[in-house]
């Protein structure tokens, strides 16, 4: 992961926190909701990982006209043999790129959905598994709000983390400007998808403790009844909580995180340095919470402050493998 880091930051200039949350989610077998202003390297940096591990990269304009079979496929009528065939869309790749999810219609952002969750497209009564590993990178772009379908809070679920990326900093942007008007880097293949596989499965092994996973139901049920939880002030400020899917997420982020880190065994600041990223789209304000110009970031932020994370765990000679 070290290596395939490397070679993804020799294109891509800063965004280290962007490009450490997209590879937990390649670990994590997870997909990514991001959030971010157009030119920020988000289309880059799903490419650039694509060549670095040999795998079959594909991009998607979402617009208001897209229907379904733009995305998974469809049967094609052949006027000469008499038959139909099956022509797959794009979403058979092993990166796939969703830009502006949010301009396209409901119904192309559910199919689409439907195959990250499935991992499968079925088309005319035939079933389509899609590559593995199988990653979607969607984006949304926040400062345009005509022309768009914003994406129901069922649906946002689906996704293991939302990411916000800003712009950068002066000096990286000089490094950016001075990249991308000198001479083209070429980036090595340092990986095959059937290793990123192995690692995803070593990913699963990671330990964590039980002490650690009690602290993600807690965090998660905090946003349910936070009155349980000492917060009785946030009661009326959410609509609804996070699902058993932020608890998941939580402990496969951690893991991920953790190997990323170079261990065997989930400590509490992988999990801690995730929760904002994981909670932020589930998390539903309610109108009382809007009005007093609160955002979900606020409300996490005091949820982290009151449930604490735990402070010791079974020593190593006790971890088991």
């Amino acid at each position: 992961m070290e290596q395939i880091l490397y070679e993804v930051k020799r294109v891509v200039v800063g965004q280290d926190r962007f490009l450490e949350r997209v590879m937990v989610a390649m670990l994590a077998q997870g997909h990514l909701l991001v959030e971010g202003v157009p030119g920020l390297a988000k289309t880059l940096t799903v490419k650039t990982l694509a060549d670095v591990v040999q795998g079959r990269f594909k991009r998607i304009q979402f617009t208001p006209d897209l229907v379904p079979a733009d995305l998974v496929g469809t049967r094609i009528y052949n006027q000469k043999t008499g038959d139909f065939s099956t022509s797959l869309g794009p979403v058979f790749a092993n990166l796939l790129l969703a830009d502006e999810i949010n301009r396209a219609p409901a119904k192309v952002q559910s199919a689409l959905l439907e195959v990250m969750q499935e991992r499968q497209v079925t088309i005319a009564g035939e079933t389509h598994f899609v590559p593995s590993p199988f990653l979607v990178m969607a984006t949304q772009n926040p400062i345009e709000t005509e022309g768009t379908y914003p994406l129901p809070e069922a649906q946002v679920d689906r996704f293991l983390m939302k990411v916000q990326v800003d712009y950068p900093t002066d000096e990286e942007e000089f490094v950016i400007v001075e990249r991308v008007t000198g001479p083209k880097v070429a980036v090595n293949a340092v990986a095959t998808t059937e290793q990123l596989a192995g690692l995803q499965a070593q990913c699963r092994g990671v330990y964590v403790d039980p002490a650690l996973v009690q602290y993600a139901v807690k965090l998660v049920s905090a946003t349910r009844a936070p009155e349980k939880h000492g917060l009785k002030e946030l009661a009326g400020l959410i609509t609804y909580g996070a699902s058993p899917r932020a608890t998941i997420g939580l402990v496969e982020g951690a893991r991920a995180m953790a190997l990323l880190r170079g261990r065997g065994y989930a400590l509490p600041e992988d999990m801690v340095d995730l929760v904002p990223d994981v909670l932020r789209h589930r998390v539903v304000l309610s109108y009382d919470g809007l009005s007093q110009g609160l955002d979900s970031e606020a409300l996490i932020e005091r949820i982290m402050a009151a449930v604490k994370p735990p402070s010791k765990l079974l020593a190593p000679e006790l971890r088991v493998a």
